[in-house]
């Protein structure tokens, strides 16, 4: 018997079960409140990321407003003197 025949034989025992499984009375209550924390965290989370990527952008603007990276810095030595 091949590994798929099996998985079929599986599923049609499944299937030709009798009766519906039976369900726990407060599976749908429990459900609710886990899947209302999951989001209450998920809501939370994606806010203090926002707020953390907000913070970057303000500190990288502050730092690139007071350092001018895009200015050359003034040479620390004089240009060789060729015209004599």
């Amino acid at each position: 018997m091949s590994q798929q025949e099996r998985r079929e034989a599986v599923v049609r025992g499944m299937l030709d079960a009798e009766g519906p499984a039976s369900v726990p009375p407060d599976l749908h209550g429990e459900a609710v409140r886990r899947g209302t924390r999951m989001l209450r965290r998920r809501t939370v989370l994606r806010r203090v990321l926002w707020l953390l990527l907000l913070a970057a952008a303000v500190a990288f603007t502050i730092w690139a407003a007071e350092t001018q990276p895009w200015v050359e810095p003034p040479s620390s030595r004089t240009p060789p003197l060729t015209s004599w």
